[in-house]
Parts: structure tokens; C-alpha cells; sequence
């Protein structure tokens, strides 16, 4: 078994979940959300990551709106919808649990 494997479904597993938190304050365009994954070590390419917003619109969790660009074409930018917001405290909440959860199993050793 390759740990480079293991190590990349872990991070596939939390992707959806930083996202939608980097969305949580802010509207972000694509490239400020791969910036901002990257920050966290979470090495994302557009071509993983755009498929996975539009997953993510369509469940209801995301929306988007066009703006015009001085620079080039338009832009669109991701926002959470409610049930997007809903959404991500459920993940939070989750997410606790996970971590608390794994600290206790490994405390153990």
C-alpha cells in the first residue's frame, strides 16, 4: 500500500468541506479558492476543482453570479446558498467529532 494513496483520499475526503468554508464570509472566483487551498497544503487543480463547485451548485449548497473583468473575460463568482450555510454547520459539527474522536483513539496508544 502507498501512503501517497492514503494521504490523497484524506485530502479529497476534506475538500468539499474547505470549500465551502473558504466560501463561508466571502464570494470567491475559482483561482482566490485554489489560492486559498493552497495556503492550507491542499494542492488543488482547476481541473479538480471546477467539477466539484459544480457538483456543489447543484445539490443547492453553492450559487454564482458573473462579473465583468478589465482584465479579460468575465468572472464567476461562488457564494454559499442558505442550505449551503446549513450545510457547512452540519460539516463543522462533523468535523468535531472526527477530530475528536481520532486525538481519543490515538491518546490510546
Amino acid at each position: 500500500m502507498k501512503i501517497e494513496n492514503t494521504k490523497a483520499q484524506m485530502r479529497k475526503g476534506v475538500l468539499e468541506f474547505c470549500i465551502l468554508s473558504i466560501l463561508e464570509n466571502k464570494e470567491a472566483y475559482p483561482s482566490e479558492i485554489i489560492d486559498q487551498l493552497k495556503e492550507g497544503k491542499l494542492i488543488v487543480v482547476e481541473g479538480t476543482l471546477y467539477p466539484l463547485l459544480t457538483r456543489l451548485k447543484n445539490a443547492g449548497l453553492l450559487k454564482y453570479r458573473w462579473e465583468e473583468s478589465k482584465s479579460g473575460p468575465p468572472r464567476k463568482y461562488y457564494a454559499l446558498t442558505e442550505v449551503g450555510s446549513e450545510f457547512l454547520k452540519e460539516l463543522e459539527s462533523t468535523w468535531t467529532d472526527l477530530v475528536n474522536a481520532v486525538n481519543l483513539t490515538r491518546k490510546k496508544k
